[in-house]
């Protein structure tokens, strides 16, 4: 789906402005922070409503702070449908990415992994609803980055091969508290997985790419900082840990791991940015120019 109007009449505005007074090189790098903020919308709107009700929020209110952020949440979700933002299509696998979170929210928390301390009427399990909403904005970034630089993905491994492997990390996450922990071989498994796949993308006129793992990692650092707000708010807190202890870098790792889960989920409506060979520069461009690019082999 293109881009909505008044979003592409306002990135065009913003690009030639940038253009006309910054270097390009350096109007490039304002216009990808940019785009990149607009893409992390819904996870950005989520995460100052968490700062904002943390430092406003009595617990004398009527409404629970937990039950606040879920109905915040909500509303969300149904502006971002009905203005376009995210596309129906993309909803429906952003719901799926949702309910696989809340499933592994419930079972993380009965384990005693992390908790919620607060209490909430939206809670289920010793779970707030508004927690697998955290989850679908990992997926609404996903699916909306790869819109806004009409990203290409080459060269990119069977796709039958690329769900066997997010189902394996999506596995090991409830089974490592029975068996052993096989992360250190899923890491290895996404390098060897992605290692050649680079991840074409356009900011205005230009290509430029990063090869995936990095772009994982990168992806994944950024969410152990939003979840140091989320833990220094006291919105959750990992077992043992004080409201305002950094978390752990073992969760960056946990991050990079789900990172995949959440992008093979998005490619389930994304296949068209799937390439098996790799893309010159000019095939990408060529491919960013096609309105159906050719779908990948399996």
């Amino acid at each position: 789906m293109p881009h909505a109007p008044h979003s592409t009449r306002l990135e065009r505005r913003l690009g030639d402005w940038a253009r006309a007074r910054l270097p390009y090189g350096l109007a490039e790098l304002v216009m990808f922070i940019l785009k990149q903020g607009w893409a992390c919308l819904f996870g950005g709107l989520l995460l100052i409503a968490i700062l904002a009700t943390r430092l406003i929020w009595s617990p004398e209110w009527p409404v629970h702070r937990y039950d606040a952020l879920f109905l915040f949440a909500v509303a969300t979700q149904v502006v971002f449908l009905w203005k376009g933002l995210e596309t129906w299509e993309e909803a429906r696998v952003i719901l799926l990415f949702h309910l696989t979170g809340t499933a592994m929210e419930w079972f993380k928390v009965g384990a005693g992994s992390w908790s919620y301390p607060e209490p909430g009427l939206f809670k289920l399990w010793g779970v707030p609803l508004f927690s697998g909403f955290m989850y679908a904005s990992v997926g609404s970034y996903m699916a909306r980055v790869i819109r806004l630089f009409d990203m290409r993905f080459a060269p990119y491994p069977p796709f039958w091969l690329t769900v066997v492997f997010a189902l394996a990390i999506y596995v090991n996450f409830f089974a490592h508290h029975f068996l052993p922990d096989i992360r250190v071989a899923l890491f290895a498994g996404s390098v060897l997985l992605f290692a050649r796949t680079r991840i074409w993308f356009r900011i205005s006129d230009r290509d430029w790419w990063m090869p995936l793992p990095v772009a994982a990692f990168l992806s994944s650092f950024a969410l152990w900082l939003a979840e140091n707000i989320g833990t220094a708010t006291g919105t959750w807190l990992y077992s043992g840990q004080v409201a305002g202890q950094v978390v752990s870098f073992a969760k960056l790792g946990s991050w990079y791991l789900l990172l995949y889960v959440s992008f093979v989920t998005v490619t389930l409506v994304s296949r068209a940015a799937l390439h098996r060979q790799p893309l010159p520069v000019t095939s990408a461009r060529a491919a960013s120019a096609q309105v159906q690019p050719a779908r990948p082999r399996q």
